[in-house]
């Protein structure tokens, strides 16, 4: 009997700490299965963040540093210098790339760095308690917006991926989401794209997937995912905001 599915060699054989119904560990494996079809795994240097994915040192099988907070995108930038034919990653949270770190992505983008970017926006502080982010919806109830989040004392959250698509230096950005198979499986398809832009030169790419965050919503894995339909991906449309195909 043959085997149809099984681990990505990129990803560790480990029990991962995330939380039942958070969709963490399934970016996690299409990141991985990207690694392993591409055949990079072995050349790849992966940056962690400060969040929820701050352990991810532990899951992948590709050398791995972990950053200060925000700071993914400049460590990535160093590494991809020093060894300009390495494949670099980022893989951040909302908070850590959205509000510490947004002067890091917003320069390391305008620069066209040439390095990948996976961004996972699930609203929150997801390690911290579930305090209001960058990404929280109007409205949205947090530990730190108990009434919901009011724009006029607040702000309005941000589109990352309209944002750094107005930026010559972005090659490819895509948001895309992980609630049901179709989407999930075009969420890998933006994941290997972005590496294959990395491998052709053509700059920075980021891959931004709208994620649940069941524990710190109050919700059910399954109550998590219909409203993760209902409300982020109408204010937060799926699609590819900027590619510039052929071009460098």
């Amino acid at each position: 009997m043959s085997t149809v599915f099984e681990r990505p060699k990129a990803l560790s054989d480990v029990l991962m700490h995330y939380c039942p119904g958070c969709t963490h560990g399934i970016a996690h494996r299409l990141v991985a299965e990207v690694l392993d079809e591409l055949g990079v795994c072995d050349n790849t240097v992966g940056v962690a963040p400060v969040g929820c994915a701050v352990f991810a040192y532990n899951y992948f099988e590709c050398d791995m540093i972990e950053a200060a907070h925000g700071r993914a995108p400049a460590v990535a930038t160093g590494v991809k210098r020093v060894l300009p034919n390495a494949v670099v990653f980022t893989y951040q949270g909302d908070g850590d790339l959205a509000a510490i770190g947004t002067a890091e992505t917003v320069h390391a983008a305008t620069r066209g760095e040439n390095i990948t970017v996976i961004f996972i926006n699930n609203t929150n502080y997801g390690m911290t308690g579930g305090q209001m982010a960058p990404t929280t919806l109007p409205g949205q109830v947090t530990t730190t917006t108990p009434y919901g989040r009011d724009p006029k004392l607040i702000g309005y959250p941000i589109r990352v991926c309209e944002l750094l698509s107005t930026l010559t230096g972005t090659a490819y950005a895509e948001r895309v989401a992980l609630n049901n198979v179709k989407n999930v499986r075009n969420a890998k398809k933006a994941i290997r794209k972005a590496f294959e832009y990395q491998l052709a030169g053509k700059g920075f790419s980021i891959v931004e997937i709208l994620s649940t965050c069941p524990t710190n919503w109050g919700m059910s894995p399954v109550e998590a995912t219909r409203w993760l339909e209902e409300n982020m991906i109408p204010y937060y449309p799926l699609g590819v905001y900027k590619d510039i195909g052929g071009d460098k």
